[in-house]
């Protein structure tokens, strides 16, 4: 065991603290936190709109209208809708901040770099919502990227900038400021896209999403890469790295698009296309937060009641996290108990998830629960999340029961073993302590 944590503080932890603290992949998770309430508005209304009972359906219709289901329709149109648009402003911002730079001006830009980026409608009056929804996000993500970092560039230096004599209001001073760097910023971009349509590309928009983000969308819909996610969370968790928070851009990038697609089909009445989501790992798989804590929060209290436990501190700690535990926040127990670095743990922290994983897959392939059609707080309890996130569906309350109690019978074994352990420890102790004591009577 100490052979195999050595090696994995000599060559994981490295590297997943660099990932976890990379700027640009911290605009990205920032970015996308920052539109999360916005877009959890949008999922409940479709949810509101989409809830497969009969008798809800004609109540609300008979109640409000046949036209009912618009309000909602206009909250997803203003979120899930626009959520590429709405992501270049905020990704962008957030990694011109990180340089110091200006983040609005910077925003501002980068939505206009992605417009000029997109094709217009058929009839040229609009942007087309195909790629200003989940579909396009791969290219507003590189679009913030890019275009930001040419702005900061060129922001930095002391030639292009503009400067006001004093007394003239700070926000002008800003834009004259920014005024040169904007300008080759946008010539730049503009340059781009002159040149894509020279070698034939015309739009890059699908150039990307067919290149790109589809075949990784496939990949991602499968079980092997849901594993690998999880694995790879876990591992970095255990080493005291935020795991959620290192991989937080890659769900967003692969596993938001997809929970896009099945609200799409949801609402149309359509086959659900996509097993593996962002909410498919949120409510099935990290339900009291990563590792499935609250079970491991369930195993003390079990072990405890039956066993008339005397561990005094995993107890306290098991009533301290509880509370949070409930809502999905568990570094109170990951930290406290601790789980990190604790060999104890390491099995079932990894292995619990992982089984719940397959579990849940093979459920939703099977078809045996209904695959994710909503995005819910990630601090929504299991077996509301559960009913939530499955358009109102009991068997994903049920999935989640089941779940929850293969999570508790695999940690328990451990609390079992953990205590014998700690209790052995503390006999050892006390002889050490005793045999001080008589020997320095005798002397």
């Amino acid at each position: 065991m100490n052979s195999f944590l050595n090696k994995m503080e000599k060559y994981f932890v490295p590297i997943a603290g660099k990932l976890g603290s990379q700027r640009h992949l911290v605009a990205i998770r920032d970015g996308f936190v920052s539109i999360m309430p916005l877009v959890i508005a949008g999922a409940f209304a479709v949810l509101i709109n989409g809830l497969p009972i009969p008798v809800y359906q004609k109540f609300m219709a008979s109640v409000f209208g046949e036209t009912w289901t618009v309000f909602g329709g206009n909250i997803w149109t203003a979120s899930f809708a626009i959520m590429s648009l709405l992501v270049v402003i905020t990704i962008s911002y957030h990694l011109a901040k990180s340089y110091d730079a200006d983040g609005v001006i910077a925003a501002v830009m980068a939505l206009g770099s992605l417009i000029m980026l997109t094709n217009p409608t058929e009839d040229g009056s609009g942007i087309p919502f195909k790629w200003a929804g989940g579909t396009g996000l791969f290219v507003a993500i590189i679009v913030a990227l890019v275009v930001t970092e040419i702005f900061v560039k060129f922001s930095k230096s002391e030639k292009l900038i503009i400067k006001m004599p004093d007394g003239v209001p700070p926000a002008v001073s800003k834009s004259f400021a920014a005024l040169f760097p904007v300008m080759i910023t946008v010539a730049v971009i503009s340059m781009i896209k002159v040149l894509l349509g020279l070698v034939g590309i015309t739009d890059i928009q699908a150039l990307i999403y067919d290149v790109l983000q589809k075949p990784l969308a496939g990949v991602a819909n499968t079980l092997g890469s849901a594993i690998a996610i999880v694995l790879f969370n876990h591992i970095a968790w255990f080493f005291g790295l935020h795991g959620s928070n290192i991989l937080e851009p890659v769900m967003q990038a692969i596993y938001l698009p997809a929970l896009d697609a099945n609200i799409k089909a949801f609402q149309t009445g359509a086959a659900i296309p996509n097993i593996v989501t962002k909410p498919f790992f949120d409510c099935f798989v990290y339900m009291g937060g990563s590792g499935v804590t609250i079970c491991l929060i369930g195993a003390i209290f079990i072990a405890s009641y039956r066993r008339k436990s005397k561990n005094k501190a995993y107890q306290s700690m098991a009533n301290i996290s509880a509370a949070p535990g409930i809502f999905n926040i568990n570094e109170p127990i990951i930290y406290g108990l601790p789980i990190v670095l604790n060999p104890i743990f390491l099995v079932p922290f990894i292995l619990a998830p992982l089984v719940l994983t397959i579990i849940s897959y093979l459920a939703i392939a099977s078809g045996i629960v209904p695959p994710t059609v909503a995005m819910v707080p990630w601090i929504t309890p299991p077996i509301i999340s559960g009913w939530l996130v499955t358009g109102g569906s009991l068997m994903g309350v049920l999935l989640q029961i089941i779940n929850l109690t293969i999570g508790l019978l695999i940690y328990y074994p451990f609390i079992i073993m953990a205590e014998r352990i700690d209790a052995k420890k503390s006999l050892t102790n006390t002889a050490k302590i005793e045999n001080s004591k008589d020997k320095k009577l005798e002397i």
